[in-house]
């Protein structure tokens, strides 16, 4: 079975095979870390991603200059994934937002199936330093029960938390929506950014022009699906990730306003 965060058009780079230990290439390397069992029967595994000094990757939300990102797992036992990804950074790429991780990425994987477990597949990711190329890793190891590894604990912990409701309006357009939103939710510090996202990876959705006042963020973006397709918008889909230099939330469907 397989699953797909988002899709990526170009592979590359050809990765090293090796079960439980750091496959990749001079620019980035996966490992898997094996974690443990959840009280809730699932395991909670992780892909650390090491990169090279000056290297960046990117957030399941890349931005207009980012690169999607696509994690596929192949058997093992696994019968649903579910990714934690932790707050990521805001970027400036040649005058483009782009949202991404430098250094290292610790992605939490939790993984529903059966005994024995293994965590099979293939990353393929854009890497950016002064220019961009994908990379294609692959990863298989097993998954035994361990103790609770900090290191995945603290990737879990640096999710953007749930806080605060939206409504949002919509107005049709030549080619598709201008989506309004308000989100009401204490400021989150200097530099506040606003991914939206509409829960159907088929639909474009522009950087949004951000205004605060108070308690009261206002966020407007254009959404687009295909060549200009007709769609309809499923509200409680949309997500919206307010980044700030304190911290970062994430508010999860919005009614209409």
């Amino acid at each position: 079975m397989t699953y797909s965060v988002s899709f990526l058009a170009a592979l590359g780079l050809m990765a090293m095979t090796g079960p439980a230990l750091a496959q990749g290439n001079d620019v980035a390397r996966v490992t898997v870390l094996p974690g443990w069992v959840t009280p809730q029967g699932t395991h909670m595994a992780a892909l650390r991603i090491d990169l090279a000094p000056g290297w960046k990757t990117y957030w399941r939300s890349p931005g207009d200059a980012g690169i999607p990102p696509l994690i596929t797992v192949t058997g093992g036992g696994v019968d649903r994934v579910q990714y934690h990804w932790p707050t990521p950074q805001v970027f400036d790429q040649n005058g483009m937002r782009s949202i991404g991780y430098h250094d290292r990425l610790v992605l939490p994987v939790e993984v529903s199936g059966h005994s024995p477990l293994r965590l099979t597949g293939t990353l393929d990711i854009g890497v950016c330093q002064d220019i961009c190329v994908p990379a294609q890793l692959t990863f298989d190891a097993a998954l035994t029960d361990g103790p609770r590894d900090p290191v995945i604990v603290g990737a879990l912990l640096d999710q953007p938390q749930a806080d605060g409701h939206a409504t949002c309006r919509v107005t049709p357009t030549a080619d598709g929506l201008t989506l309004e939103a308000v989100l009401t939710l204490p400021a989150t510090g200097a530099n506040e950014a606003v991914v939206i996202e509409a829960g159907d990876p088929h639909i474009w959705v522009s950087e949004p022009q951000i205004r605060r006042q108070g308690e009261t963020l206002t966020a407007q973006a254009q959404m687009v699906r295909g060549a200009g397709e007709a769609f309809a918008l499923d509200r409680s889909a949309v997500r919206f990730t307010v980044l700030g230099h304190d911290r970062a939330v994430e508010v999860h469907g919005c009614t209409a306003g």
